[in-house]
């Protein structure tokens, strides 16, 4: 919502969409690029005091941003200093719910990560609302003091179980990269976030500039993208603990990129963009509903924060520049099509995702086969 609102206004003269793709991707960006840092000292200080200093300085970000003047004031503020805040919160606390459930564990995950998409669901509409009647610098900072009162709870209220689980909480865990299957759920995930960027970021641009829709329309396309992660990522977890976790993963990868050439390539009308939004809203972010159970499942349950860590740094790279790449393949001047390009690398990005998914299922099942089969293991 404040990126459209910054194209739409040109509110800080002389800056390009580049420059707003790339705040948008630093927020991630630098949110993951700290994981090592962020993992020793949860281990070193806790996990309360990386969390509070995380609050204190997402919820900085975005009223120091309120205060900025030249769009370099934005990229330290909107961009770094949100960024930084923003994975001294999640870090920390993703690595905690797997430790608490077993059979049910990708259903907990998908209800926790579900806020996500009622969060953006509530500030999409709420932003929109308070930029029109009050601004943009006190909606920004309305956001950041709603952000640290309901992330200060959140972390006061975080238990993990580390003194039972011992996990080594290692910032570079090197000896998991010499795994064949954890290598494949890197390589998934580099490539499905390189499409879910493109698809986050690019869909209500698309809607205004394509279809000739309104930016208040296009903020309901956003509600409702977010509305159909809220409902959509606990069923994602509730189909994973009945059918398996690799297995909905690679389906569900895999639908994404289908989706993209089924419905949002053809989408030309407001109704045809407001159903693909609720239903890839549903499962364009499998990638962080099943992150944890699988890293759980594939390198085991004490290598999860270090394993998470290794994930983290893995994405950097797609979360900050997959955007700018969108930007540099569309191409205004085909019109109708001028974001065809941009689809074309989404849809493919998700295909190949799904390869890496379908290759471990592959493995596991080859696995365990030949755990079955004792005397072709022990001539093994």
């Amino acid at each position: 919502m404040y990126l459209s609102h910054y194209l739409e206004t040109d509110y800080f003269p002389g800056a390009t969409s580049l420059d707003y793709a790339l705040i948008g991707g630093l927020e991630f960006g630098a949110a993951l690029l700290i994981s090592p840092i962020t993992t020793v000292a949860t281990r070193e200080l806790g996990r309360k005091a990386v969390m509070g200093a995380g609050c204190v300085m997402f919820s900085g970000g975005f009223i120091a941003a309120s205060f900025a003047k030249r769009i370099w004031q934005l990229y330290l503020s909107q961009g770094v200093l949100i960024g930084l805040g923003l994975g001294a919160i999640f870090i920390p606390s993703v690595q905690v719910l797997p430790q608490w459930f077993l059979k049910r564990r990708s259903l907990a995950g998908g209800i926790a990560s579900a806020g996500s998409g009622y969060g953006g669901l509530a500030f999409s509409l709420g932003t929109t609302a308070m930029i029109k009647h009050i601004g943009l610098a006190w909606s920004l900072r309305i956001t950041g003091i709603i952000s640290l009162i309901g992330n200060l709870i959140g972390a006061l209220l975080v238990r993990d179980r580390n003194h039972v689980v011992k996990p080594p909480q290692l910032g570079f865990a090197t000896h998991l990269l010499r795994r064949y299957d954890c290598v494949l759920l890197l390589g998934w995930a580099v490539t499905n976030l390189l499409g879910y960027m493109v698809l986050l970021y690019s869909l209500s641009s698309y809607a205004v500039q394509v279809t000739g829709l309104t930016q208040a329309q296009a903020g309901i396309l956003t509600a409702v993208l977010n509305l159909g992660t809220g409902v959509g990522r606990p069923l994602i977890g509730l189909a994973s603990d009945r059918f398996g976790r690799i297995e909905v993963a690679a389906t569900l990868t895999l639908s994404c990129g289908i989706g993209v050439f089924a419905i949002w390539v053809p989408a030309n009308s407001y109704g045809i963009l407001m159903f693909y939004a609720i239903l890839s809203g549903a499962i364009l972010g499998v990638y962080w509903t099943t992150v944890g159970p699988l890293c759980a499942e594939v390198a085991g349950l004490k290598e999860v924060p270090s394993f998470l860590s290794l994930q983290w740094l893995a994405v950097v790279l797609p979360t900050t520049f997959a955007e700018v790449i969108a930007l540099y393949l569309r191409k205004p001047r085909m019109g109708r099509w001028a974001y065809l390009y941009p689809q074309v690398f989404a849809a493919l990005a998700y295909i190949v995702a799904s390869l890496f998914l379908f290759e471990l299922l592959r493995l596991k099942r080859k696995g365990r086969l030949l755990s079955q089969m004792p005397g072709m293991v022990a001539d093994r």
